[in-house]
C-alpha cells in the first residue's frame, strides 16, 4: 500500500519530509528524543511522555513488534502482557523513526508497531533523518513541533503550559496487596507501572492514589512521589501536600518528577533542562562513593542543587 507524505515542522522553521504510519491524524507537542536502542513499547506508554512528539535515535524501529493485539487497544487488564507496558494506554503524541521495520519477530509478538499506533490513533513518521533532528535539538534545545500528515495542518500547542500530571494521574485509590506487612503511598503523578511492580515484588503493599489526594494522614510505612509528565511548578496542591507530610517521622522518597515536588516543598527550585535525559543504560554514582548504579531516564526538568538548604543534598 502506498504511503501518505508527512513532515514534521519544527518551530524554529526546520522541515523534516518522510512518511506517515499509524493513525491518519496530524497532532502538535515538544520534540524530544530518546537514546535507548530497545524499549519502544515501555517508553511510548510512559505517561512521562504525554504531550510529546517522541524521536528515537536507534534507527531500526518495530522490528519485535508489540506484544498485544493492536485491535485490543493498549489496555493490559489482563494476563503477562501487562508486564509489557507502563501505561493502560499510548502516551506520545506521535513517534518520529528513521527506518520502521515492515515485518516483526519475536516470541512475545502478536501485531506490529504500525497497526498497534493505527488502532490507538496515534500517528508517526518515518524515513527522515533522526540523527540531524537529534543533533538539532541537542544544539538548540527541545522545542514544539507538528507533525503534519498530508494537508491536515494543526495549531501549535506547549504541553507545558498544561497541568499534565492531572491529565495522566489516576482517578481513583487502589490497594494492590503483596505478600508483606508494610504499606506504602505511590502519588501518582503519572506513575509507571514497573513502580507498583517493583515495590509488589519486595512484598510491599501499595496505595496508589491521585495526584491531588492529601495522604498526610494515612498509616503507612512510607511514601513514594512517582514520576510524571510536564513542569513540576505546574502542581501547587501537591507542593503543600508533601509540605505537610514533610513533618511526619516516615520516609519519603521521590522518582524524577517526585523528587523534583519534593525539592520544592523544601524551599528549593526547578528548571527546564536543554534537552533533557531520556533513554536506558545511563551510569550514576552514588555520591561520597564509587558505587555506580545502571539506570534508565526519562525527565526534562531538573533539581537546582544550589537552591537547596544545607541539610538537603
Amino acid at each position: 500500500m502506498k504511503k501518505m507524505k508527512a513532515q514534521l515542522l519544527l518551530e524554529d522553521g526546520a522541515v523534516f519530509e518522510g512518511e506517515h504510519f499509524g493513525a491518519p491524524i496530524s497532532v502538535s507537542g515538544e520534540v524530544v528524543f530518546n537514546t535507548g536502542m530497545v524499549g519502544y513499547p515501555e517508553s511510548m506508554t510512559d505517561p512521562s511522555y504525554s504531550g510529546q512528539i517522541l524521536s528515537l535515535t536507534f534507527p531500526l524501529i518495530g522490528n519485535y513488534g508489540i506484544p498485544v493485539n493492536g485491535q485490543a487497544g493498549a489496555s493490559m487488564s489482563e494476563g503477562d502482557d501487562r508486564n509489557r507496558f507502563e501505561s493502560e494506554k499510548i502516551q506520545i503524541r506521535a513517534l518520529v523513526v528513521s527506518s520502521l521495520s515492515g515485518g516483526y519477530s519475536h516470541w512475545t509478538a502478536k501485531d506490529s508497531l504500525d497497526s498497534w499506533m493505527l488502532w490507538n490513533n496515534v500517528p508517526g513518521i518515518s524515513g527522515i533523518d533522526t540523527r540531524a533532528l537529534t543533533k538539532r535539538l541537542r544544539t538548540k534545545g527541545c522545542m514544539l513541533g507538528k507533525l503534519v500528515v498530508g494537508d491536515k495542518d494543526v495549531d501549535w500547542n506547549d504541553p507545558n503550559r498544561r497541568n499534565l500530571v492531572a491529565e495522566v494521574s489516576a482517578g481513583s485509590p487502589r490497594w494492590y496487596h503483596a505478600s508483606g506487612e508494610r504499606k506504602v503511598v505511590v502519588v501518582d503523578f503519572g506513575c509507571k507501572n514497573n513502580i507498583t511492580r517493583s515495590l509488589m515484588r519486595r512484598g510491599i503493599n501499595v496505595f496508589r492514589v491521585p495526584w491531588d489526594y492529601d495522604w498526610t494522614k494515612e498509616e503507612v510505612d512510607g511514601v513514594l512521589l512517582s514520576n510524571g509528565p510536564g513542569d513540576p511548578k505546574m502542581c501547587v496542591e501537591p507542593i503543600e501536600t508533601i509540605r505537610k507530610g514533610l513533618q511526619r517521622d516516615i520516609p519519603i522518597m521521590g522518582i524524577c518528577l517526585g523528587n523534583q515536588l519534593l525539592a520544592l516543598a523544601a524551599g528549593g527550585d526547578t528548571f527546564k533542562l536543554k534537552y533533557g535525559h531520556r533513554g536506558q543504560n545511563q551510569p550514576c554514582i552514588q555520591v561520597g562513593s564509587r558505587r555506580c548504579y545502571i539506570t534508565s531516564q526519562n525527565h526534562g526538568y531538573a533539581v537546582n542543587e544550589q537552591s537547596l538548604s544545607a541539610e538537603w543534598k
